[in-house]
């Protein structure tokens, strides 16, 4: 492989600028990241400790291996989506080290409306289930909450994949043998109920765990009986009398202790796409941090994706495959922490010779089993009759398609736009890849803000009375404005459209993790740090 020759200026105007733009995002994401990861304020801590009860963050780490890092999953979920409630919707999930074995975590936030569950909650709560089964990956919930959030029933329970598929997707876990266990550190209410009941194996907290489907002022107000919530479904109930759980503990650190026991003792299930280490990892020739200054928050201005890649891979060595046909996208083979990948990268619009580039690689990638990765910065398929006429469509087509039907990992990281059928063909979420990742400065719609307002300008004003140049001005900026909130990096992972935004410069570990997370072999498995709490 030849190594990436960067033409990168780190002292030119424009370089500085855009780190200047980037680093400012950096400052908000960060504050935004705090926020999630300690949710509970001064008084909630008080609160907790009277009740013999930890934080959020004091739980992961009695869980945790301590030289373990961290993939967040969906951490600023519902960020100013629902009043009160602190970015990350009342709950953490995320990809760790437990007894040495990458597990996914799922943990109710109780100090946020008492753990239950908004929208965006069960969303968050399918998509870390969803990510267990991908890549069979055993799933630790530490439950403490009180269900369904009842002013939105209508938003939480009937649908296809509200709080009932929460359930559904634990069936399929068990199916597929991935083991499953419930440590029941609070309140468990009414459908809650049923994820330790689904689990595998359940651990209680003397005094402190409650399990019922009805709490006692429902059966009060149902049955006229009165009964405190110990005696309904108490720890002692649950081990003694019900058999609904397996193990008393008298605190919550020995019941995370006996978690880690538990999980300690499974059986690791085979992932049939399991990634194999192919060399020993180094770090990028180039310094990661120069991502700031290469990518800005103008995406108008062009991004080359070779000084992208060179930040990425290992020793900042590509293997370009068709480096002369179909330019404005890049694809190759490099390594990431030590993980033989096939990289497509965006450097422009594509084309139809993009779309059959794209379309080979991703088939020899396949061929192979290796992993791809996509990495974002597209403004979508090029537009007009000549490119109709060439049947741009048709190749799109058969790219979406080998994008959709090819079984090897997928990985994608948006670090530009990705707009229109752009994001289809270059594996956005609706083509699930096992893990997607954002920049900071990063956008995504279905056009561009001045393209949408200049297209449904028109639209609106098409056969209708004359309207002045100033009232088609204003009608353009609110359009605009419009689609610059609903597109920026912060509103789509808010509405977890990702698994969460990253610093630019972590992108390389991101990855690496996440390619780790597919990977069979445990002592290669987390040698990196990204994150600890």
């Amino acid at each position: 492989m030849k190594r990436i020759s960067s033409k990168v200026k780190t002292s030119s105007k424009e370089f500085i600028e855009n780190k200047k733009d980037v680093q400012r995002l950096l400052s908000i994401l960060k504050n935004h990241q705090q926020a999630a990861r300690k949710p509970e304020s001064d008084k909630a801590k008080d609160k907790l400790t009277l009740s013999k009860k930890l934080t959020l963050s004091e739980r992961l780490e009695c869980l945790i291996d301590h030289d373990s890092s961290v993939l967040e999953i969906g951490l600023l979920a519902g960020l100013d989506c629902y009043d009160g409630v602190s970015p990350g919707s009342g709950i953490y999930t995320a990809v760790a080290k437990v007894s040495n074995k990458p597990s996914v975590i799922i943990a109710n936030i109780p100090s946020v409306k008492g753990g239950t569950y908004y929208p965006l909650t069960v969303k968050k709560h399918l998509r870390a289930l969803e990510v267990a089964l991908e890549n069979k990956l055993p799933v630790i919930c530490l439950v403490d909450s009180g269900g369904a959030f009842l002013p939105k029933q209508d938003e939480v329970f009937p649908d296809r994949d509200d709080f009932g598929r929460i359930f559904y997707k634990q069936a399929q876990l068990s199916k597929a043998g991935i083991p499953q266990i419930a440590t029941v550190l609070g309140l468990c209410t009414a459908g809650g109920a049923y994820v330790p009941a689904m689990s595998e194996q359940v651990i209680m907290v003397k005094d402190n765990s409650s399990i019922f489907l009805g709490g006692p002022q429902l059966v009060q107000a149902a049955t006229g009986e009165i009964v405190s919530a110990e005696d309904l479904g108490g720890a002692s109930v649950h081990t003694e009398i019900s058999g609904v759980a397996d193990y008393l503990e008298i605190s919550e650190e020995s019941a995370l202790a006996k978690t880690r026991e538990l999980i300690a003792l499974s059986n690791e299930v085979r992932n049939k796409n399991f990634i194999k280490l192919s060399q020993k990892p180094i770090n990028s020739y180039y310094d990661p941090e120069e991502l700031y200054g290469i990518s800005g928050t103008d995406l108008r201005k062009p991004i080359d994706a070779l000084e992208v890649i060179a930040r990425i891979v290992d020793g900042s060595y590509f293997e370009e495959f068709k480096s002369r046909y179909a330019p404005t996208v890049k694809c190759g083979f490099a390594h990431i922490h030590g993980y033989l990948t096939g990289i497509i990268c965006n450097d422009g619009i594509l084309f139809g010779e993009s779309a059959l580039k794209i379309t080979q690689f991703i088939s020899i990638c396949e061929q192979r089993r290796i992993p791809l990765v996509f990495l974002q910065n597209i403004v979508g398929f090029m537009v007009g009759a000549e490119y109709e006429h060439s049947g741009i469509a048709k190749h799109g087509a058969k790219m979406v398609t080998a994008v959709s039907t090819c079984t090897v990992p997928k990985y994608t990281i948006i670090f530009g736009g990705s707009f229109g059928a752009g994001n289809y063909g270059m594996c956005g979420r609706a083509y699930d890849p096992k893990f997607l990742y954002t920049w900071p400065q990063s956008r995504i719609s279905v056009m561009g803000g001045t393209q949408a307002a200049e297209v449904l300008t028109q639209v609106k004003t098409a056969g209708k009375n004359p309207i002045t140049p100033a009232e088609v001005e204003v009608l353009k900026n609110r359009i605009e404005k419009e689609y610059l909130e609903k597109g920026n990096a912060f509103y789509a992972t808010s509405q977890l459209w990702d698994d969460g935004i990253i610093d630019p410069a972590s992108t390389r570990n991101t990855l690496g993790l996440a390619l780790a997370s597919s990977h069979i072999e445990e002592e290669n498995v987390n040698q990196f740090g990204i994150f600890r709490m």
